[in-house]
């Protein structure tokens, strides 16, 4: 079965860097596009980045120049390299594949 599983969250300071890793498996990870998505508390889960089977990749607006979303086919890994944290980035991150297969999240909090 479809299996989605985040790592790499965690507990940073104002302007750190982190580095969110999605391991998948059973589906075609080679010809799938994978996305990040992110809900903060009390806030609806939102867009923070998509890389498509080509390694096209889309930002949301607030993520562009901070976030780069990259994909390893040969070990159907994606990441999300995470620079200049804030604390409004603080929200659980999600891994997604085709909008369709979901991970179980992993916390980032930014706080001093």
């Amino acid at each position: 079965q479809v299996q989605l599983v985040e790592s790499g969250g965690g507990l940073v300071q104002p302007g750190g860097s982190l580095r969110l890793s999605c391991a998948a498996s059973g589906f075609t990870f080679s010809s799938s596009t994978m996305g990040w998505y992110r809900q903060a508390p009390g806030k609806q889960r939102e867009l923070v980045a998509t890389i498509t089977s080509g390694g096209s990749t889309n930002y949301a607006d607030s993520m562009k120049g901070r976030f780069t979303i990259s994909r390893d086919n040969a070990k159907n890994m994606v990441y999300l390299q995470m620079n200049s944290l804030k604390p409004e980035d603080t929200a659980v991150y999600y891994c997604t594949g085709n909008y369709r297969d979901w991970g179980q999240g992993t916390q980032v909090t930014v706080s001093s």
